[in-house]
């Protein structure tokens, strides 16, 4: 079979994912050197994919509209390629292309004759990461582990938002916000962290979400700290997600939730650690840099504190239910908007101490 000319890459869901879905574009680029590759993400989430050399297109599809996009995709492609198991992400592979394989189910023998090829989605046993380079084995090439992050095409909008010259004074970014309330740290222990980096002579930078709930949590977390001006910065907000990538890339922390932020600081090769609780860190902990993408996960799921390279992952206190981190739900209460115990009960002292061992620094005693 002739190598293909076009590709189209499917990644129909969240920042996050559109993230650690480039490793396997980037292992099609590279067994496909002469191929143009384009991607279709929610509009939302194509900032990701800026200025990814892997790339031709990257196809936005908005919220209205969807079925006249779509149709102009028909079977425009040599192949399609779809990473997430979504009924959406499927049928979008459908309609590209004659020659498909995608991450799915066979729960049904239409999905089965629909995608031609399927890798079964396995959350339980394999990284969001190793799931997608399946597909790479499944097409009989390389697999190239390595997380591309976006690029901006300058660093005005930094300048804009941290001032000139804000690389050459030591700092650390934090991102305390996450979408979900599950997935949230407390702000007392924020702002003991914010402290304490500002007593290593650190500036703390705050990254965060454009969304008003974010913006309006992070606001008030900052509120009463007490601490001189200019040493936290707050960028939440006020900056697009590719310029991200040379913020972290010159940070020397960066620490934040299981969310799409700290995926990108694993990639940038910063020291990053990320706090987990319901979460599994199996699928979802942070890539690390470096990783050779063999093993079914970098990550264990039940350990209080584990560290692969630039990479560290704290997991939450005992909750309601000894033995239950992590429980793999949303939360104590089974919803987005739900405590979760085990990371309300997370200790700045247990937060500190990893994050001094990242940044090489003592812990206070």
């Amino acid at each position: 079979m002739n190598p293909p000319q076009r590709l189209l890459v499917i990644c129909l869901r969240r920042l996050g994912d559109v993230l650690l879905a480039t490793p396997l574009i980037r292992s099609l680029k590279q067994a496909y050197p002469n191929a143009e590759i384009d991607a279709l993400v929610f509009a939302p989430t194509a900032g990701v994919l800026a200025g990814n050399p892997d790339l031709h297109e990257v196809i936005a599809m908005p919220k209205q509209g969807q079925l006249a996009l779509l149709r102009r995709l028909w079977r425009r492609y040599d192949l399609a390629v779809a990473v997430t198991n979504s009924d959406r992400a499927h049928y979008a592979a459908w309609i590209a292309s004659d020659r498909r394989v995608a991450v799915g189910s066979l729960n049904t023998r239409w999905k089965h004759w629909l995608l031609k090829t399927i890798v079964i989605h396995d959350p339980t046993r394999l990284h969001t990461v190793v799931q997608s380079l399946l597909l790479a084995d499944a097409l009989g090439i390389a697999r190239v582990p390595e997380v591309v992050p976006p690029r901006p095409a300058d660093d005005s909008a930094l300048d804009a938002v941290l001032g000139a010259g804000w690389r050459h004074r030591p700092y650390a970014v934090l991102h305390p916000q996450p979408m979900y309330r599950y997935k949230a740290w407390t702000d007392d222990g924020w702002r003991a962290l914010i402290r304490w980096l500002a007593a290593q002579s650190l500036r703390v930078v705050i990254s965060g979400g454009p969304a008003e709930h974010e913006r309006a949590a992070v606001s008030a977390l900052l509120a009463g700290l007490d601490l001189p001006e200019g040493s936290v910065i707050d960028v939440s907000g006020r900056l697009p997600f590719a310029a991200l990538t040379p913020m972290i890339e010159a940070a020397r922390l960066f620490v934040g939730p299981d969310t799409s932020v700290t995926h990108l600081a694993a990639a940038c090769n910063t020291p990053t650690l990320a706090l987990f609780g319901p979460s599994s860190p199996v699928a979802w902990g942070p890539w690390p840099q470096g990783w050779d993408g063999e093993a079914d996960s970098p990550w264990r799921l039940a350990v209080p504190f584990q560290r692969i390279g630039n990479t560290g992952i704290l997991q939450g206190d005992h909750g309601r239910q000894i033995g239950c981190i992590p429980c793999l739900q949303e939360g104590c209460e089974r919803h987005t908007a739900s405590p979760s115990d085990c990371l309300d009960r997370m200790s700045s002292a247990r937060v500190i101490a990893a994050a001094a061992q990242l940044l090489g620094s003592r812990a206070p005693a």
